[in-house]
């Protein structure tokens, strides 16, 4: 009799109790992690048409320096329109086997009422587009002072859907590779080093300047500087979103944010100095951004004493491959974004596989903390976005250049200058 008794209780306890885990287990909205990535997302946003903008825009010719404003604020607009049509779709929608996802267009399945983890679903997509558009605009640094900008902003919008989304997909969206177990917390791999091998790959195709290996005066260094400092204050955004929630790994995100850029600017600054007895403001800035480059990918798994060491790897990394293998390979990467992003963001996804810290971040234990097997995990995800990047990138960039009639402005043009032949403007009217 007490046998039946219990377990008629039972029968009536354990469904509400199940159902109450349910609830549990649902997505439930949090205002404090709502707010904070509003924030996070109007930071990353300034990182681009602003920031990047500058950054880029002063390291270029006065004749270029409209245009390649213009490249990194036409390259945001661009990917935020594709990121909505069908891009968030084919990085964040559901799963086809672990290659892209779909979901359908124009976000049209997606509520406002719908909520991913504790913030509504709609704000992580366009949290997500900012990342797309600044990883389109990283590689405008390359080609610039010879690309011509309508077949920029059409490789632009085939780019996003073609090669940016996929690998998004692979490392945040449920592919392949993040069943794998690759570590990139912020982007290292999705954003910097895809960004990086495109912009070599473009190069490669488009030529070298007419002019190139001549003296080359940046039109503002103050520009270019500013734009460092506007990149930096994004990034923790960049970085400290990308945990989508208002909490101690977010902090830790912000914190060795700000060690590594220290780090990469000071070596940086002393590598600099013993070469050619110079600190340069060019070279801080630079430091400053390899540093940020190197440890996003790291930035929710490491704490103070990885940080410090992958921003003095990236800071030396980075200043050898702008001053040294540039030299050596003879490429025209105008503003250096394979050196910087590539180089420091392959160092930093390498780097995330050592110092990974499960006490930080359970979710990540690198080689330092007894899983060796990461660093591999950490090069494979390497491997495989350089060579998708790669051919990808050469087959959209072909097709960009045959539906515009070759990619490259003329040499007259070229000479003459992109500002006025490109947008019939002057960055400095001092008449």
């Amino acid at each position: 009799m007490k046998k039946r008794l219990l377990y008629f209780l039972m029968s009536l306890v354990l469904p509400v109790v199940l159902s109450a885990q349910e609830e549990v287990a649902k997505d439930v909205l949090n205002a404090g992690d709502t707010a904070w990535i509003i924030v996070a997302t109007a930071l990353v946003m300034l990182m681009t048409p602003a920031g990047l903008a500058l950054f880029y825009g002063g390291m270029s010719r006065s004749k270029n320096l409209l245009n390649t404003i213009a490249m990194s604020v036409g390259g945001y607009i661009v990917a935020g329109l594709v990121w909505v049509v069908i891009g968030y779709s084919l990085a964040f929608g559901a799963d086809i086997g672990s290659l892209i996802g779909f979901d359908g267009f124009f976000l049209g399945n997606i509520a406002v009422s719908d909520v991913s983890g504790t913030i509504p679903t709609i704000l992580f997509v366009v949290f997500q587009l900012t990342f797309a558009g600044i990883t389109l605009a990283l590689i405008s640094g390359a080609p610039i002072e010879r690309l011509k900008f309508s077949t920029w902003l059409i490789f632009g919008a085939m780019w996003i859907a073609a090669v940016y989304a996929p690998i998004a997909h692979w490392i945040w969206g449920g592919g392949f590779l993040q069943g794998d177990g690759v570590l990139d917390f912020a982007g290292g791999t999705v954003v910097h080093i895809n960004a990086g091998v495109a912009g070599l790959v473009m190069v490669l195709m488009l030529g070298k300047r007419a002019d190139f290996g001549k003296a080359i005066f940046p039109s503002s260094v103050s520009f270019t500087v500013l734009g460092a400092v506007l990149l930096w204050f994004g990034w923790f955004g960049f970085n400290g979103g990308s945990e989508l929630a208002a909490d101690g790994i977010a902090a830790n995100a912000v914190l060795v944010t700000n060690i590594a850029a220290s780090a990469a600017a000071l070596v940086w600054m002393i590598v600099e100095y013993i070469t050619y007895k110079k600190f340069t403001l060019i070279g801080i800035a630079s430091g400053i951004v390899a540093g940020l480059v190197g440890i996003t990918p790291a930035a929710g798994f490491v704490d103070t004493i990885g940080a410090l060491i992958i921003g003095l790897g990236a800071g030396i990394f980075s200043f050898y491959s702008v001053n040294s293998l540039k030299k050596i390979l003879k490429y025209d990467d105008s503003l250096d974004v394979f050196g910087v992003h590539a180089i420091s963001g392959i160092w930093g996804a390498i780097a995330t596989g050592v110092f990974a810290n499960p006490a930080v971040n359970e979710s990540g234990t690198g080689l330092l903390y007894g899983n060796p097997s990461q660093v591999i995990v950490q090069i494979e995800g390497v491997i495989i976005t350089i060579i998708y990047t790669a051919i990808a990138t050469a087959v959209v960039f072909k097709v960009a250049s045959l539906i515009t009639g070759g990619a490259r402005v003329s040499a007259e043009v070229e000479s003459q200058g992109l500002d006025e032949t490109e947008h019939g403007e002057r960055a400095f009217n001092l008449r």
